[in-house]
């Protein structure tokens, strides 16, 4: 099979042909479609995840089909739709997967980072960690689901639902899916983007968002959440200055620059300041459940596999508005 493989953070991708990797028990093999380029791929890319297993094909924004089945595996079968998130497997065994807080497991694995991912023909997966894909979405517009949804769905649970002023720092593929479900909700919607990416401006208001600017302008009315997508620590003080009193910021993101000192007058008056850590099955579960009932637009550029290190260096250089994805020939 085709797969774009990293062999050492720094370097490209490098397009190289991989022996068929087998499912073991528990296992399928997908045939991919579709992979989404996220954010945490780049990240990864430019070294600054700690310890990936190298070489390692990456990708965690996955939508196949079922090829192959290992043993064991059941409520599945070859020809049906899935799609795989960034969180691969968990040991089932620690404290936090025995209080239900398997996004937290200390011994877990990730698609894309310490197991081989969906930048390649085919990928193997834990049937525990596969969702059903709803209708409605085809391959492309799918697969951002299965991160920037999935995190950005989390991240946006935790600003609570008495929150109806909310802020979005950054605006690419994870809040242009967390606006929608937001409006959907009934909530206002402030889009910051980078200083004049009217692109990302224009496509925010587009999704129904109640104003969009950039994130060195202050919101037109004090917030009452936000959420901060970006990872730019910087944002969090004027995260912290734009949330009314007893308000929520969230991390939504992997990796973050320093934050900066701030004073803890800005923290004070019971504003929280809280991360995101993974996902969990259940969040899969609900989020794939919301964009069924809401049709949400997936905005995305598309990218053949071989062209992934341009789709990375799109992202890098902020030239993309809404989601990258990589699409898979078989031909």
């Amino acid at each position: 099979m085709h797969a774009m493989v990293l062999h050492q953070p720094g370097r490209p991708l490098q397009l190289e042909d991989r022996p068929l990797p087998l499912p073991g028990p528990g296992e399928i093999l997908l045939e991919v479609h579709a992979c989404g380029v996220c954010r945490t791929d780049l990240h990864l890319v430019d070294g600054e995840l700690p310890d990936p297993r190298l070489p390692v094909i990456p990708g965690h924004e996955i939508v196949g089909t079922v090829a192959a089945l290992g043993s064991g595996v059941t409520g599945l079968a070859v020809g049906n739709r899935v799609g795989v998130p960034w969180l691969g497997l968990t040991c089932g065994t620690c404290p936090s997967c025995r209080k239900g807080r398997e996004n937290l497991c200390d011994r877990p694995l990730f698609t894309g980072y310490t197991r081989d991912g969906g930048y390649a023909q085919f990928a193997v997966a834990d049937l525990r960690y596969v969702f059903p894909i709803p209708e409605g979405y085809d391959d492309i517009a799918a697969a951002p689901l299965l991160c920037a949804g999935l995190i950005g769905y989390r991240a946006y649970r935790m600003t609570g639902e008495g929150a109806e002023r909310l802020g979005l720092y950054g605006f690419g593929a994870a809040a242009h899916i967390v606006a929608q479900i937001a409006v959907a909700e009934g909530r206002e919607v402030f889009a910051f983007t980078r200083p004049g990416d009217l692109a990302a401006q224009e496509l925010a208001q587009r999704l129904g968002a109640a104003w969009a600017g950039g994130a060195d302008e202050p919101p037109p009315v004090p917030l009452e959440a936000a959420i901060i997508f970006a990872p730019v620590g910087a944002l969090v003080p004027v995260a912290l200055r734009a949330v009314t009193k007893g308000g929520t910021v969230v991390c939504g993101g992997i990796h973050m620059s320093d934050i900066p000192a701030f004073p803890y007058r800005i923290l004070w008056e019971e504003r929280v300041l809280r991360s995101v850590t993974n996902l969990t099955r259940a969040d899969g579960l609900d989020l794939l459940a919301t964009a069924a009932r809401h049709c949400l637009h997936i905005e995305t550029t598309v990218y053949p596999l071989a062209e992934a290190n341009q789709a990375l260096d799109d992202l890098r250089g902020g030239r993309l508005t809404g989601a990258a994805v990589l699409r898979v020939d078989h031909s």
